[in-house]
C-alpha cells in the first residue's frame, strides 16, 4: 500500500532501486564488521609479503605476482566489510580516485599477464610498482572517508 501511495505522490523516482538496497544493506553489527576488515586487511598484507618473499627464489616471479595481486585485492576488498561493496564502488569511481582505480585495476590485470604470458619480469615487477602507487594514492584519500565513517558509528 505504501508503495502505491508513493507512485500515487510521485516519490518513487527518488527511491533506491532494490539492488541497491541489497549491496548497500548489511546485517552485519559494528564490530563483526570491523573484525573481518581487519582479517581481510591483514590476511592482505601477509600475501604482498609472503609474495615478496617468493620473489628471490628460482622463479618466484609468478609466485610474486600472483601473492602481490591477491594481497591488493584482499587488502582491497577488506572495505567491503565497512561500508558495502556497492558504496565502495561507488566511491572507487568518483572523478578524483577514477585515474587511479583505472590504474590500479589494470596493473593488476597486466601483472599477471607480464608474468604468466610474456615471461618478463622487469615488466611484472614494474607493474606491481605501479599497483602499490596506485593503490597508495587511493588509499590517502579512502582514509580520511574511513576516518570520518570510524567516527560516525556508535
Amino acid at each position: 500500500m505504501d508503495k502505491l501511495r508513493r507512485v500515487l505522490s510521485g516519490h518513487e523516482d527518488n527511491e533506491e532501486s532494490g539492488l541497491t538496497q541489497i549491496l548497500d544493506g548489511s546485517t552485519l553489527n559494528y564490530s563483526t564488521r570491523v573484525k573481518w576488515f581487519v582479517i581481510c586487511f591483514a590476511a592482505g598484507v601477509l600475501c604482498s609479503i609472503l609474495g615478496a618473499a617468493l620473489l628471490f627464489l628460482p622463479g618466484g616471479i609468478k609466485l610474486f605476482a600472483v601473492f602481490y595481486t591477491i594481497g591488493n585485492v584482499a587488502a582491497l576488498s577488506s572495505t567491503c566489510f565497512l561500508m558495502g561493496p556497492f558504496k565502495q564502488l561507488k566511491r572507487m569511481f568518483e572523478p578524483t580516485r577514477l585515474i587511479a582505480t583505472i590504474v590500479m585495476l589494470l596493473c593488476l590485470v597486466l601483472t599477471l599477464c607480464a608474468a604468466f604470458w610474456w615471461k618478463k619480469n622487469l615488466l611484472a615487477i614494474i607493474f606491481c610498482i605501479l599497483q602499490f602507487l596506485a593503490m597508495t594514492c587511493n588509499s590517502q584519500r579512502f582514509a580520511s572517508c574511513l576516518l570520518i565513517w570510524l567516527t560516525d558509528q556508535p
